[in-house]
């Protein structure tokens, strides 16, 4: 831990470069807001597009293994 005095203009710079990135966040997440809204408001069902976003970030295996698990379980349970 820093001592009194010690290093407090690399803490403001370091506080300061968090609170520029926590803006720029809010500000994406009500970017992002808007676009599902908009996609909502011509018919698409947008729990079902972030699901997709979820999935596209997976890597092809991963992505396979999700799905076959997913198949496993519904079929277990009569829904396939």
């Amino acid at each position: 831990m820093a001592k009194s005095g010690f290093g407090k203009d690399r803490l403001r710079s370091f506080v300061e470069r968090v609170e520029r990135l926590e803006e720029e966040r809010a500000a994406l997440s009500a970017d992002i807001r808007e676009v599902y809204s908009e996609a909502k408001g011509e018919g698409f069902d947008t729990k079902t597009m972030r699901q997709v976003v979820r999935l596209r970030k997976l890597d092809k295996a991963d992505f396979q293994e999700r799905e076959a698990m997913l198949d496993l379980y519904l079929g277990a349970l009569g829904m396939r």
